[in-house]
């Protein structure tokens, strides 16, 4: 793989094992842990994203979690540019950096390299958000379509999110959003090794199933209970969260917010599945045999039981 450093990239959907999987490699190659997750950077949300305990975070260094407030602005073009100023400081101490976490659209940051996009003013973003909040999803599509008919015939036009943040752009440059997708790979200083970490759909949905159950178990509500004035922020439109917030306003009991969060965390686990599954150079494994591929990758033991 020539003489550059290797960034190994060990994803998969939520729930599957990422957590424990990072710790142990990186433990074996004495190396450190970048975390892909947009949510587990901010520190107000421990419980609901799921972020490594104490033991967990003092076992490898870590970076990118709880380093941001929900207050805070915060985007993949930012990460892109933090991750690879990072990369370039652990590279000159380890051969191998471990990134992990489920934000695809993270990964392929650092990986690739996204569309240098213009920083959007805070009073541009804020109207756009006064639309949505006022007007609602169908009077985004139709301001997307006139402002860029060739991104809205392109766009998930049920993600509300992404038709912002393509307004926003428009807005801000009078140009077109499409203007900016120009999908060139940039070279990386790295070579990267990816694996998904993977298991059957059913294994998969009793493990989340069961984590929500945990996670209730430790504050999760307390938590979502301290969290509720600030419910507006983009950071908060997180499922664990969403469903606790109905809870409080009296949409429905806790009983159903629970089962909400695990039928909304099932579906989030098939769009990171769906994500993943558009990459040919990912490796698909089941954490149990990440053993033996670690093995033929980087040293000449076998990891502990995953």
């Amino acid at each position: 793989m020539s003489d550059k450093p290797i960034l190994l990239v060990l994803v998969g959907a939520t729930a599957a094992g990422k957590t424990k999987a990072a710790i142990a490699v990186a433990q074996m190659l004495h190396t450190e842990i970048i975390s892909c997750d947009s949510r587990q950077m901010y520190r107000e949300m421990r419980i609901g994203t799921a972020v490594p305990d104490d033991e967990e975070l003092s076992a490898v260094p870590h970076h990118f979690i709880g380093n941001l407030s929900i207050h805070d602005y915060y985007n993949v073009s930012m990460f892109e540019q933090e991750c690879l100023a990072l990369l370039d400081r652990l590279f000159m101490q380890h051969s191998v950096v471990i990134m992990t976490g489920g934000s695809g659209l993270y990964v392929d940051a650092v990986i690739r390299g996204i569309d240098d996009f213009p920083t959007v003013d805070a009073d541009v973003r804020q109207t756009v958000a006064g639309w949505y909040e006022t007007q609602g999803v169908e009077y985004l599509r139709r301001q997307l379509k006139m402002l860029d008919p060739e991104h809205f015939s392109r766009v998930d036009l049920s993600n509300h999110k992404r038709m912002m943040k393509a307004i926003e752009v428009c807005l801000q440059t009078g140009k077109p959003y499409s203007s900016f997708l120009t999908n060139i790979h940039r070279e990386r200083p790295f070579n990267t090794v990816k694996i998904m970490l993977n298991r059957p759909r059913e294994e998969l949905f009793e493990r989340i199933n069961l984590r929500t159950t945990q996670m209730m178990n430790v504050g999760l509500l307390q938590e979502a209970e301290r969290l509720y004035p600030f419910r507006h922020l983009n950071a908060l439109n997180t499922v664990g969260y969403k469903e606790l917030f109905d809870y409080m306003d009296g949409v429905h009991d806790l009983d159903t917010a629970i089962t909400l969060i695990q039928r909304n965390t099932r579906r989030y686990a098939k769009r990171q599945l769906t994500w993943f599954a558009r990459d040919t150079e990912m490796e698909w494994i089941h954490p149990e045999e990440l053993s033996a591929k670690m093995t033929y990758h980087f040293f000449d033991y076998p990891l502990p039981n995953l």
